[in-house]
């Protein structure tokens, strides 16, 4: 289990908080209980992994409109749902719209914490993603507009020669741009500016990718 993260539980049942929570807390992990969807979302979210195990009927908001408010913030915070009245067009539309699992009640109680577990390891890898994008994205910034222009040129397989003559300016110009901007981006190879690139979101016509 990942120790340090947080589970999130919404739940209008006072018994079925209590019991989750102990169970939860049973492998080691941290738990905050909500009685509705309203207080979830008021609440001031942790930096750190974490996942929502979340009943599909509550008073208010439902777990299913809970989601969609949450939209993005579904890479982060992924969703278990549990119900004890679910149906299959239920279920099929929590998981098109990102859900990780939908448990039944009652459920076997290792495979919730299977699928805790899934859901924080998910969780991290994607806070760590946020993580490697924000920092592409500081060394992008400081790349001048030609720097710019080369590198999204020379992700594409372009040579120096050809980049000179794609832009009008001498290769040797190129080069030292080329070198600056393989010092800013922090890059070893020109491998590592197509992942880059591709990690940042950026166009790049003819980028093979990796």
């Amino acid at each position: 289990m990942i120790t340090e993260a947080v589970v999130y539980v919404v739940d209008d049942d006072a018994g079925v908080r209590r019991s989750l929570a102990r169970l939860i807390r049973s492998v080691g992990l941290h738990v905050e209980t909500f009685p509705s969807a309203k207080e979830f979302l008021e609440h001031k979210e942790k930096d750190r992994p974490a996942c929502l195990v979340l009943d599909v009927r509550l008073p208010g908001l439902s777990g299913l409109e809970l989601q969609a408010a949450m939209g993005h913030n579904q890479r982060t915070i992924p969703i278990i749902f549990i119900t004890g009245r679910g149906t299959v067009p239920m279920s099929v539309r929590a998981m098109k719209e990102g859900a990780l699992d939908f448990l039944q009640k009652p459920f076997d109680p290792q495979g919730l914490l299977d699928a805790v577990q899934r859901a924080l390891v998910r969780s991290s890898q994607a806070r760590a993603l946020d993580v490697e994008r924000t920092a592409i994205e500081e060394r992008l910034a400081i790349l001048t507009p030609r720097e710019r222009e080369v590198l999204m040129l020379l992700v594409t397989g372009m040579l120096n020669k050809q980049i000179a003559a794609e832009l009008g300016a001498a290769e040797k110009t190129i080069k030292v741009h080329r070198g600056r901007v393989m010092k800013k981006m922090q890059a070893e190879s020109v491998a590592d500016l197509v992942r880059m690139t591709q990690k940042a979101g950026l166009e790049t016509p003819g980028a093979e990718p990796l």
